[in-house]
This record gives structure tokens, sequence and C-alpha cells, in this order.
């Protein structure tokens, strides 16, 4: 089974990267859900959750607003602000 590579990035550092079944995430058109093959996106997040599924746990990062994308199984989440604290960052 493939998997996504996933990286969280503030303004300033990369907070976190790992692996990931799925991410959620909510856009400006509605929720996301990103699964390995997706399809090369740009999507303009809202503040709010970020959830990262791996291995049957669900870890969660919190943003201001910013911006997803997805290319080759890599999703990059950019925001100027991002709390990865119960992600193990």
């Amino acid at each position: 089974m493939s998997t996504l590579q996933v990286e969280l990035v503030a303004a300033d550092r990369k907070v976190w990267e790992g692996p990931a079944n799925q991410v959620s995430a909510r856009s400006i058109d509605g929720d996301l859900g990103i699964l390995p093959g997706h399809q090369p996106i740009l999507a303009v997040l809202v503040q709010g959750e970020v959830r990262i599924h791996h291995d049957g746990t669900v870890g969660t990062a919190v943003i201001d607003n910013g911006f997803l994308s997805v290319n080759k199984d890599v999703v990059t989440i950019v925001a100027e602000d991002v709390d990865a604290s119960k992600l193990g960052a």
C-alpha cells in the first residue's frame, strides 16, 4: 500500500514531516481528504485542524490560514503559524 509524504511548514521553518495514509484539512471551498494517488492540487486553507492518519492513528496539527499542495504523493502544508505539538514535533 502506498503512502503520502507530508510536510508541515511554518513561515520560518519546517515543523514536521512524516508518512500518512490520509490527510484531511479544511479549505475555503470545504473539507479536503487526500489519499495516495490524488491528482495534483493547490488549495487555500482556513484556520483549523489538519488531521494526519497513519497506521490506524490520527495526529492533529492546528494551523492558521495557509495552503496545501499535492504533487506525486507529497503533501505540503504551509501556514504562518503551525502548532504540531500533537504530532510529536
